[in-house]
């Protein structure tokens, strides 16, 4: 990966900062994307003291706010010529609903709207670094979404299972759309399910789930070895223009019967655009 410039988004822990340490290893320039200054800044450290000596670099952004996911991706238009790989990871769940400053519903556009957004504003970049690679950390969830373009915001019925497979199943279908839009261009889209990885994802208040959050968790792979499925798609030479597919701990595997439907996909592309402001 010497002389490759990935981007990899919730970097500051779990799978993402695993992903981040691993690429660096590699020798990728890396670019660390995490929500709070001290725990990337800590993160970088991190990386160094195993080893990585090649050039990281630390850009803020919430992917909570629309507004801030365009800043982060002016900012590194303004400064990056190149990017090979973009690792779309950030990602959260919450118990109960809840809207963004956007007055959209939180899971929804942290795990699904704001990578629509940012993957579009890079794309530029993308395909003038071509060839180049956009991978995302989805879910085996997805699999147990549906998409209901009249309330894909889930005003009605909403629960944390039901709200965090809805936006996995929106990042499947978003990543196979744009696999079909970029043909030609040297520019690939896959997704994964890295396994049930123990994560932050875990950690944060989960009500009556509290307690079997913890027990499960003893069950769980580690951020390293869930971090090994994105790292193979962002570097593998043997995957070099594959693209459209789904990953499930490192083997192709048949996304959710949904993933095919490309009046849907297309569907759901027009709306996000739409909902995020792009043309």
């Amino acid at each position: 990966m010497a002389g490759k410039v990935c981007m990899v988004t919730g970097a500051s822990s779990g799978i993402g900062r695993a992903t981040a340490e691993k690429l660096a290893l590699l020798g990728a320039t890396v670019i660390l994307v995490c929500r709070d200054r001290a725990k990337g800044e800590k993160t970088v450290t991190h990386i160094r003291q195993k080893g990585a000596i090649g050039p990281m670099e630390l850009l803020l952004a919430d992917f909570s706010s629309l507004q801030s996911v365009r800043e982060l991706a002016r900012a590194y238009l303004k400064s990056h010529g190149t990017l090979h790989v973009l690792v779309n990871n950030a990602g959260m769940a919450k118990l109960t609903r809840s809207v963004t400053m956007d007055g959209f519903e939180t899971t929804l556009q942290v795990d699904y709207l704001s990578q629509f957004l940012l993957t579009n504003l890079l794309l530029s970049v993308l395909k003038k670094s071509a060839p180049s690679r956009i991978v995302f950390v989805s879910s085996v969830a997805h699999y147990d979404g549906r998409i209901d373009l009249d309330d894909l915001q889930m005003a009605e019925g909403y629960s944390v299972m039901k709200a965090y497979s809805r936006a996995k199943l929106a990042q499947v279908l978003f990543s196979c759309e744009l696999a079909e839009r970029l043909k030609g261009t040297g520019v690939t889209a896959n997704c994964l399910h890295p396994g049930a990885v123990a994560t932050n994802i875990w950690g944060r208040p989960l009500g009556r789930l509290s307690f079997l959050a913890k027990v499960t968790r003893l069950f769980l792979i580690s951020p390293e070895e869930g971090a090994e499925s994105p790292v193979l798609l962002a570097s593998s030479p043997d995957l070099e223009g594959v693209t459209g597919k789904y990953f499930d701990r490192k083997r192709e595997k048949r996304p959710a019967a949904a993933s095919y439907d490309r009046a849907l996909a297309r569907r759901l592309w027009d709306t996000s655009a739409n909902l995020v402001g792009l043309a």
